[in-house]
């Protein structure tokens, strides 16, 4: 009967993509232990750079990391890990992520176009397929960690993750101003509406330390992130200081923390990657 009850299934899957599809994304996430968005109220916070950092921390410290760019129509993991090409197909038909080392891949939209400024013009049916296809049809070969990384707002992307993934905690980045907090309060209240558990709020670009009077200036104010984040009852997870250097490295291709290992900035991306792993 059980025999009888697998062949009824498969063949449902084979006349209906979507449940294929849908089977797929619950199969893979099955060995996946840990699912975190990296989201933003707005752009321009360092989101994708923040979702890279702890990447590669988590990895530092033994972790299986995967990185998925959901940011369709901004898709910049791939330039700051320095891919070329595109992506592979696994002898079962899969996507095979691109790796960085041995415990760091990722997947992106941007690995797959023939150009890298080529556009990405796709409305939300097409995007919630792509974003379910980058889990359920790609070759996660078992994960300690999946961070996906979503473009700014409340949109499609976010809310398709909500949906496919039950499990996922929201980690939300944002600068100390206030433009940016207000946003983020959006955020915030985005994931109570999804019943999206929220694992921490961090304030990147949180002060400059200049190099050359050594003065440490408030770019876009300090302090903002933690007050927002106690006042609407949410961890806060660290304050990551604006570090030039960290874009030097994005635009090259070179990870920051493998250049600057005992960088303040380095340290403050350990010590959260150190609170991921005692989830």
């Amino acid at each position: 009967m059980v025999g009888i009850h697998k062949s009824v299934e498969t063949a449902k899957q084979q006349a209906d993509p979507k449940a294929a599809l849908e089977h797929a994304v619950q199969e893979t996430l099955k060995n996946i232990k840990h699912k975190f968005i990296i989201m933003s109220g707005k752009g321009g916070v360092g989101k994708t750079s923040t979702t890279v950092n702890l990447g590669i921390a988590l990895a530092k410290q033994g972790a299986r990391v995967g990185l998925v760019d959901v940011d369709l129509h901004g898709p910049d993991i791939p330039r700051m890990l320095g891919f070329q090409g595109v992506l592979d197909l696994s002898a079962g038909n899969k996507l095979v992520p691109k790796k960085y080392n041995e415990n760091l891949s990722a997947v992106s939209v941007e690995s797959l176009t023939g150009g890298k400024d080529d556009a990405i013009i796709w409305r939300g049916p097409v995007k919630n397929t792509v974003i379910r296809q980058f889990i359920g049809q790609v070759e996660w070969q078992g994960l300690d960690f999946l961070l996906i990384d979503a473009p700014p707002g409340t949109g499609d992307e976010p809310l398709t993750v909500a949906q496919t993934i039950k499990e996922a905690k929201a980690i939300i980045v944002t600068t100390a101003q206030e433009i940016a907090l207000a946003d983020v309060r959006k955020s915030i209240n985005f994931c109570k509406t999804v019943n999206m558990e929220i694992f921490g709020l961090i304030e990147n670009m949180s002060g400059f330390n200049c190099p050359h009077c050594n003065s440490e200036i408030d770019l876009f104010g300090s302090g903002g992130g933690k007050k927002t984040a106690e006042a609407m009852g949410v961890s806060f997870l660290g304050s990551i200081a604006f570090d030039q250097e960290i874009v030097s490295c994005g635009d090259e291709g070179v990870q920051f923390q493998d250049k600057y290992p005992d960088s303040a900035v380095t340290k403050v991306y350990q010590a959260i990657a150190a609170k991921l792993m005692d989830v």
